[in-house]
């Protein structure tokens, strides 16, 4: 089951959330529990094999399961929990068949739109579906065992688990009179942090808006995109909002990118403005969009590594056109886009992820400090913590080194001399990472 491993799992330790996926570790034995699953179902020992297989899934932080699946049963029945955001799928397994639902809202508290809204959805849906059951809107799945084996289980579990956590926030958001019901298992931010991250935004939506303002008035929209987009890209990963403040942020920048109706000059004013709202958002209002949960599935799929590597060398030609037509001021903000939006659009494997993660820190040294992390980089004197950055990369890349017999770590071939060259290296280095299996 290392396809599952590849995907989800992230090897450097993490005090907070950052981005929208699993920041923690899956079990070390996750590939043996998933073969004791497969060879299970094989045998139509189905009980044991769904046992294994939800033991597979378990992630945990520091050593420490994190709890994001329970489980319980008798010799006829598998009760089991998964936590996906402000969704909880709850459901049972016999020898026959598997049922998992999760408790959207009371059906009383609904309106048409809300109503004629989970209609569409259900023609969205390849496994799941909602339905009404005991005066709440439920999404469930219902599966035969005969033929399962783990593969055909995962799929489901993970879009109904997505999609509730997903059409939760939706509803939050869109239907203000609307309480969501089965969210006791979200638990609040410890309001320092949450401080931090109201300074941050602040700060960081006044000095786009100041650079946009101080940018020359020709030509300039190509420049404003990469400023706006790499700040909701910024916001997404190291702040990670919910509910209202996501969901006007992503469909944005959704917006951006497929309405071809649109100028650019458009869309990018568009941007500008809520970025102007969320520079002024106040403290309490702040908050209301801020949780901590669990999480069990990751929401994007895996991206090949040529892909990213594509990506990665379409930026830093774009950088060098900005060099050499000297509009030096816009090359920070490329080479900061480039791992938020990778990062933002892209199913990662964990030491790429890793890797972009220790990028992301250096660049945006001072939200990492203000949270309670070590110095990796002083902008004031353009000084780097070599040693410690070289130790990290190690530390991302040397667990996997044996499936991996090519991959090898490169802090010492990176560019020391400033944060743009450093950047520059990093990304070359990336690309350059063999992830072939011998």
């Amino acid at each position: 089951m290392g396809w599952l491993n590849f995907f989800q799992n992230n090897t450097t330790q993490l005090h907070h959330s950052f981005g929208r996926g699993i920041n923690a570790n899956l079990s070390p034995d996750e590939e043996e529990l998933f073969n004791k699953s497969y060879t299970a179902f094989e045998k139509k020992d189905i009980l044991n094999a769904y046992e294994f297989f939800f033991k597979s899934l378990e992630n945990f932080t520091d050593d420490i399961c994190n709890e994001n699946i329970s489980t319980s049963r008798n010799e006829e029945k598998l009760s089991f929990s998964i936590f996906q955001g402000t969704a909880e799928v709850t459901g049972y397994i016999t020898q026959e068949h598997l049922y998992a639902e999760a408790i959207l809202c009371k059906l009383s508290s609904t309106n048409v739109a809300l109503k004629r809204y989970i209609l569409d959805r259900n023609y969205q849906l390849t496994y799941a579906y909602y339905f009404i059951d005991n005066g709440y809107i439920k999404v469930k799945i219902y599966h035969d065992n005969i033929t399962m084996t783990p593969q055909k289980i995962f799929f489901p579990l993970r879009e109904i688990a997505l999609n509730a956590d997903f059409d939760k926030e939706y509803i939050k958001n869109e239907f203000d009179t609307v309480v969501l019901e089965n969210t006791s298992h979200l638990e609040t931010i410890d309001e320092n942090e949450l401080k931090v991250k109201h300074t941050f935004l602040q700060k960081t939506t006044q000095d786009v808006i100041e650079k946009i303002n101080n940018l020359p008035t020709n030509d300039n929209s190509g420049k404003q995109a990469f400023l706006l987009l790499n700040t909701y890209y910024m916001i997404d990963y190291l702040l990670v909002p919910h509910f209202s403040i996501y969901q006007k942020m992503s469909k944005k920048v959704q917006d951006y990118f497929i309405d071809d109706s649109t100028t650019i000059e458009a869309k990018n004013n568009d941007l500008r403005n809520y970025i102007i709202k969320l520079q002024k958002i106040d403290f309490p209002t702040f908050s209301k969009n801020f949780y901590n949960a669990k999480y069990t599935f990751s929401p994007i799929e895996k991206t090949a590594k040529e892909d990213v590597d594509s990506f990665i060398s379409e930026s830093l030609l774009k950088i060098r056109w900005y060099k050499h037509n000297r509009y030096p001021l816009i090359i920070p903000t490329i080479y900061k886009y480039i791992a938020f939006y990778i990062l933002y659009n892209y199913g990662l494997n964990p030491v790429v992820k890793s890797l972009l993660h220790t990028l992301v820190e250096i660049q945006n040294q001072q939200y990492f400090i203000d949270l309670g992390y070590t110095e990796l980089y002083n902008e004031s004197d353009n000084s780097f913590a070599k040693k410690t950055i070289i130790a990290r990369i190690e530390d991302i890349i040397e667990p996997h080194q044996e499936r991996f017999k090519s991959l090898e770590p490169f802090g010492e071939e990176l560019n020391f001399s400033s944060l743009n060259e450093f950047s520059n290296s990093f990304y070359i280095q990336i690309q350059n990472l063999d992830f072939e299996e011998i």
